[in-house]
């Protein structure tokens, strides 16, 4: 409690530099987004104060005693319109007021100044701990600032007043114990300086009940308990007050000491899901970066999992403080259905602590947790496989785009991929599908641009079916752009099935031959190339005709020159606007298919002209088959109802 002013006590006057007012402005006007934020950062101090004392304890026997049940009360008295923040924490001395409390006055410098502004404008400055300006944050709500403090190690109590108008005053109090008050009077407006009309601005922070809803989101985990007095309530005498904040920070708590229906409750408290979890992840780093981690794996997908503004990252907490909530900057985007808490010791954040920097500590901490969490995933998948196969359902396609955002974990995360084949029933991961490779076979055969149900009933897998040769199928429009990234695994190259220039294992036989070669002799071929090269629109990024070795049922089939483009990256091009690669493609004819011997067959001496009709049917077919529509369905039906009148 303050002590009632006499005439013969000595009030000290102190002047800010000439800019002060500047810096408090830019405080309050440019520096904080959210206005609540001066609760937090003086509740934050208040604990900062009795860490520090219970440490002085330790080292010196005289402190020790006042080291014990620590604890913050906020009063809010709607009468005298103030708000204060009590501490029993280790207290200022005259002389750390004026260094604590004037750091303005010693730092008020237009290169102060100069780096305050750049700060608020690019968010790119650390500059809590340097000028511990948090404090300042209450004149975002209050007109004037009153402080009265006792230090531990002395026996004489100080009163700290300032208006933020350029001068601060320091005078002897009358604090019978060690600790500090931080008296906020608050201004008669009702809305905090630098909000707009509604919204958060008009905040009535004069009620005990958004006192606690505030300390409830920013401050619920820290150590030591926060009572709130609101003096507007009546006070029934047997009522025992209780803490405002639950303390129980479970994330530093070791995982034995918590129970399954606590991890459950965290989890529900973080995310909101009413399901449980699907995985746990509980970590915990030392050495130079230390930090507490408390993830999560969903049960099921957000709806806002492929939304690039979608609400993505973890909360993050200094010293059991909330900072924020999804913070994107802890772990990586193809990790972003991990939810839950990072909670560091020290972190580099932007002047107003709403932000978080990068710097080497923060890239040490995304490290940490990636690689925790992939080892989990490595985990499950050998020892709980039902339980990865339903994670990778989910989600598989985002942990898919590490393999091209993150080079260094890039064999970590092609390890852990499943993906349908051609031959092997079911799902198979890399390991597994190069340890069936036979010994002819060199590399991974894949193949892309459909759903993977599509591209099962594709023509160009009947040689490798007939072979009994596994082909990934890729259904996901990811796994276009990983698979360019990647290039290989396990020294084994990703080969692509519709490529015109293709090696199939154990390819050859004299029948197959016998018909390719008869076929060849026919004509047949240059007489559709040239019949296809005329017949333009659709057709006219067909450069070739020519017999297949990869087609065993179907009659015709398209396959890529150079570097295969698929429906699924054509369409991915177009939505973004930008123009689509050159696509030249090879049309394949089965030299034993009956269709293919009936048309050389009757081709005798037709010359192109007379087998555009025939030229357009194959090129239909041929689009079908790889899931495209035909260029115009009255045509096509009309060429195939002729033919096949004849």
């Amino acid at each position: 409690m303050q002590r009632e002013e006499t005439p013969e006590e000595k009030i000290e006057q102190f002047e800010f530099q000439s800019e002060a007012k500047q810096v408090l402005e830019l405080m309050i006007h440019s520096v904080y987004s959210n206005p609540d934020i001066f609760l937090r950062e003086l509740v934050s101090n208040a604990s900062d104060a009795i860490d520090k004392l219970r440490i002085e304890g330790l080292k010196d026997d005289a402190l020790s005693g006042l080291a014990k049940d620590g604890k913050i009360t906020v009063t809010v008295d709607r009468e005298q319109r103030t708000i204060t923040v009590s501490d029993n924490g280790i207290g200022m001395s005259r002389d750390e007021l004026v260094s604590y409390l004037g750091t303005i006055a010693k730092s008020g410098t237009k290169d102060f100044i100069r780096a305050m502004q750049e700060a608020a404008a690019s968010d790119n400055a650390d500059l809590i701990g340097q000028f511990g300006i948090g404090f300042y944050s209450s004149f975002i709500v209050a007109d004037k600032v009153t402080v009265i403090t006792r230090s531990a190690r002395g026996e004489e109590s100080w009163i700290w007043n300032s208006s933020g108008d350029g001068t601060y005053t320091i005078k002897p109090g009358g604090r019978e114990a060690c600790g500090t008050d931080v008296v906020l009077h608050v201004k008669e407006s009702g809305a905090a300086d630098g909000a707009d009309d509604s919204g958060e601005g008009m905040k009535d922070y004069l009620s005990g009940w958004t006192i606690r809803e505030i300390i409830k989101r920013y401050s619920d985990f820290v150590s030591y308990p926060i009572y709130v007095d609101d003096t507007a309530k009546e006070k029934k005498e047997d009522a025992k007050p209780s803490p405002v904040n639950s303390m129980k920070a479970l994330w530093v708590r070791p995982e034995s000491e918590a129970t399954e229906d606590e991890y459950k409750d965290f989890y529900r408290h973080v995310t909101h899901d009413w399901e449980d979890p699907m995985e746990r992840i509980v970590y915990r780093a030392e050495g130079t970066t230390e930090f507490h981690a408390l993830l999560y794996i969903p049960s099921r997908p957000p709806v806002d999992l492929f939304y690039r503004e979608g609400r993505h990252g973890i909360q993050l907490y200094i010293r059991r403080i909330f900072i924020m909530n999804d913070c994107r900057d802890l772990i990586p985007e193809y990790l972003r259905f991990i939810k839950g808490v990072v909670d560091s010791e020290d972190l580099s954040l932007n002047v107003s602590r709403e932000l978080l920097q990068q710097d080497r500590r923060t890239a040490l901490i995304k490290s940490g947790v990636t690689r925790k969490v992939l080892d989990v995933l490595r985990k499950m998948k050998e020892d709980r496989p039902d339980d990865f196969k339903k994670f990778w359902d989910m989600f598989g396609a985002v942990v898919k785009e590490g393999i091209i955002s993150d080079a260094k974990n890039r064999e970590a995360i092609m390890k852990l991929c499943l993906f349908d084949a051609s031959e092997s029933g079911g799902r198979v991961s890399l390991d597994g599908y190069v340890s069936l490779m036979g010994e002819s076979q060199k590399g991974i055969f894949f193949l892309s641009g459909g759903t993977s149900e599509m591209l099962a009933s594709s023509p160009k897998l009947e040689a490798f079916r007939k072979r009994g040769i596994d082909v990934l199928l890729l259904g996901d429009p990811i796994d276009e752009l990983w698979i360019q990234a990647a290039g290989s695994f396990g020294g084994h190259d990703f080969v692509s099935i519709s490529s015109e220039d293709i090696e199939i294992p154990g390819e050859g036989g004299d029948a197959g031959h016998e018909a390719a070669k008869k076929i060849e002799e026919s004509g047949i071929t240059s007489k559709l190339k040239e019949a296809v090269l005329k017949l333009g629109g659709s057709a006219a990024n067909i450069e070739d005709v020519k017999t297949s070795s990869r087609l065993v049922d179907s009659p015709v089939t398209f396959v890529q020159k150079g570097e295969p483009i698929s429906l699924q990256m054509k369409r991915l091009f177009k939505s973004m606007g930008q123009d689509l690669p050159s696509d030249k493609r090879v049309l394949e004819i089965n030299p034993s298919h009956p269709l293919i011997e009936k048309i050389a067959a009757e081709s005798g001496d037709c010359g192109p002209d007379e087998l555009k009709e025939w030229a357009a049917l194959l090129v239909g077919l041929a689009s079908i088959a790889d899931g495209e529509p035909v260029e115009n369905g009255k045509d096509f039906t009309k060429t195939l109802v002729g033919l096949l009148g004849k």
